[in-house]
C-alpha cells in the first residue's frame, strides 16, 4: 500500500494575452553522445508557430550545477544554454525540473531567457486550467525512487554536492547514471503516476486535465468523469520510427481550446 503525501501547492500562470498557440515537450534527455536528438530540438525551437513552449522535466539527461555551461563556453551545456536564448528572442520559454535535471538554477535560467516553474503549476489558458507536472512525484509506487527523490530534493543533499568540483561532480553522476541504468534493466515495467493521488491533485487545485511527461508512455487517460490526464511522449531522434513530439494547445475562434500532438519527425536531419 503507497501513502498519498501531501498535496503540493501549485504556482499560479495567467497566459498572457498574445499567447494562442502553446506547446509542450518533456523528457528529451539532451545529452551529447546524442546529436541528432539535440538538433532537432534546435530547429524545432526555432521553427515551432507556438508563442509560449513548456519544458516539462528532463531536458537534459543530467545536470550537475550551472556552472557546466556558465564557466565552460565551449561545454555541452553552454552549446544547450545559446540554443535557448537565441529561441528565447522568438518566443516565450518555461522549465520545469524533472527527475534528470532538478540542479537546473535561476542562474542559467536567467542567461538563458527562461522562466523557472514550480512543480506543479496550474496554467490558465483559454477558460482551463491545466494542471503542469513532471510527474515523477506521484510515481508513489516507486517507493525506493520516492525515498531517493525525497533525498536529493532536500538542501542537506544538494548543499555539499553543488559545493564539490565540476569534476566531481560529473563522476558522481557518471555512477548514478550507472546504477539507474543497472536497475531499470531489472525492472520489467516502470511505475506509472497514482491515480487516486493524482485526482486529489486535481481536485485540490481546480483543474480537470493534467499534463504531464516522466513515464515515456504517451496517452490519454480517463481519470473519472471531471478529471484526466495526458501524457507527452519522451524524445529519441535516432529511434525507428523517431519519438519526437509535441502537445500543442491553440485557442479557438469561440474561445476554448483545441489539443493536438505535433510529431516533429521532419526536424531530423
Amino acid at each position: 500500500m503507497t501513502t498519498s503525501p501531501a498535496i503540493p501547492h501549485a504556482e499560479e500562470l495567467v497566459a498572457p494575452a498574445e499567447w494562442r498557440t502553446v506547446d509542450f515537450i518533456a523528457d528529451l534527455h539532451l545529452q551529447e553522445s546524442e546529436p541528432a536528438t539535440l538538433e532537432a530540438w534546435q530547429r524545432y525551437l526555432a521553427q515551432t508557430p507556438a508563442e509560449a513552449v513548456f519544458m516539462l522535466g528532463d531536458l537534459f539527461e543530467v545536470w550537475i550545477g550551472d556552472d557546466a555551461a556558465l564557466e565552460q563556453t565551449d561545454s555541452f551545456e553552454a552549446r544547450c544554454g545559446r540554443i535557448l536564448l537565441e529561441a528565447s528572442r522568438q518566443r516565450d520559454l518555461l522549465f520545469m525540473p524533472g527527475n534528470r535535471d532538478f540542479l537546473v538554477g535561476p542562474a542559467f535560467l536567467d542567461a538563458c531567457g527562461v522562466r523557472g516553474l514550480a512543480d506543479p503549476t496550474v496554467l490558465n489558458f483559454g477558460g482551463t486550467r491545466w494542471l503542469l507536472s513532471h510527474g515523477d512525484a506521484l510515481c508513489l509506487a516507486d517507493t525506493r525512487y520516492m525515498q531517493f527523490r525525497a533525498m536529493v530534493r532536500s538542501p542537506q543533499w544538494q548543499e555539499p554536492l553543488l559545493a564539490k568540483s565540476l569534476a566531481e561532480r560529473q563522476m558522481i553522476a557518471s555512477q548514478m547514471r550507472a546504477q539507474s541504468r543497472a536497475q531499470q534493466s531489472r525492472v520489467e515495467s516502470h511505475a506509472d503516476l497514482d491515480g487516486p493521488a493524482t485526482v486529489s491533485w486535481l481536485q485540490a487545485h481546480n483543474s480537470p486535465v493534467m499534463i504531464h511527461g516522466h513515464t515515456h508512455r504517451p496517452a490519454e487517460h480517463t481519470l473519472d468523469a471531471d478529471h484526466q490526464r495526458i501524457v507527452l511522449s519522451d524524445w529519441e531522434a535516432t529511434a525507428t520510427p523517431p519519438r519526437l513530439e509535441a502537445l500543442r494547445l491553440t485557442l479557438t475562434d469561440g474561445a476554448g481550446v483545441s489539443w493536438q500532438r505535433i510529431p516533429l519527425s521532419t526536424y531530423v536531419a
